[in-house]
């Protein structure tokens, strides 16, 4: 394992198209694109100076994973996560690239974070706390912090530039930019991916308290596809189901512990931080955690 995090790669013979909070993505074929997961670490909008090392593989292993496992849910739009099968414009890069790249097909993607929640917390609980409401959406009285869901909720966001805050908005206000059909679809489809994946991590010994998918069309078959990472730590609450209890804050293996160290000095939501050498090691070590509860194995790092 490297102690040197990659904060941004560096492949000059490749088309660099834009590099994100975390991923930087390159144009490869008429087909294809690579996208690179770096070390970089975001929490609330605002990419830290500090990287934690190895964070990019551990989000593309558990990606595969998960296409792996809910290819038949709903297909996706990886092509390979094998270096060895890439091009070789790509592999001459592999010290950087190995491990934490996908090569996938280019799909259309859809302008909207398909949110899904099943337990009652962070966004979804203040709005709560103030309105009765998740994304509009109306629930019953007298829930409490971390309480599971009647059903899971459909609760859509905006994508917002790097830098700046992706807005909840209601599921109807979705139609209104990619038309009611491929709403529906997208909602029948985020619910069914959260659905089995939360029965099979609960069975590993975590709750998916909410994710947020990513979905594309696909022009070639004409279907919607499950895109970018999934459900991951740093798309993801994963929380411990061992010592989960409503009405608290639960143990979590996810970016929470980084939210909550910047929560504790006054963060103010805008400037980059170099984080503590503590703090990077420990946010490595949920994000391990919660690769090796669900797989059963250690990453690759």
């Amino acid at each position: 394992m490297t102690n040197q995090a990659l904060l941004s790669s560096h492949c000059p013979e490749l088309r660099l198209i834009s590099r994100g909070k975390v991923r930087d993505l390159y144009d490869i074929s008429e087909d294809s694109l690579l996208f690179v997961a770096t070390d970089r670490i975001s929490a609330f909008d605002v990419v830290m100076k500090t990287g934690i090392p190895g964070k990019g593989k551990i989000l593309t292993q558990l990606s595969v994973f998960w296409f792996n496992l809910l290819q038949d849910v709903l297909p996706n739009h990886l092509i390979t996560a094998d270096i060895d099968a890439m091009p070789a414009e790509v592999q001459q890069y592999r010290d950087q690239l190995a491990g934490r790249s996908l090569l996938v097909k280019k799909v259309n993607i859809f302008p909207v974070e398909a949110i899904v929640r099943g337990y009652i917390s962070g966004s979804g609980w203040k709005e709560y706390k103030a309105h009765q409401t998740v994304c509009d959406i109306p629930l019953p009285a007298n829930l409490v912090e971390s309480q599971k869901l009647p059903a899971p909720l459909f609760t859509p966001s905006t994508k917002a530039d790097l830098g700046e805050h992706d807005m909840n908005i209601h599921p109807s206000k979705v139609a209104e930019l990619i038309g009611q059909p491929r709403t529906e679809e997208m909602e029948k489809a985020a619910l069914a991916l959260y659905n089995q994946a939360h029965q099979y991590a609960a069975t590993k010994g975590i709750l998916i308290a909410d994710t947020k998918f990513e979905f594309g069309w696909d022009p070639r078959t004409e279907r919607m596809v499950l895109a970018d990472e999934v459900l991951t730590p740093d798309s993801s609450r994963f929380w411990d189901a061992q010592t989960y209890q409503a009405g608290s804050t639960p143990t979590s293996f996810d970016k929470q512990y980084l939210r909550d160290y910047l929560t504790s000095v006054q963060f103010d939501g805008k400037t980059s931080l170099d984080l503590p050498e503590e703090i990077t090691r420990n946010t490595l070590q949920k994000y391990i955690e919660a690769f090796r509860i669900l797989t059963g194995k250690e990453p690759e790092l």
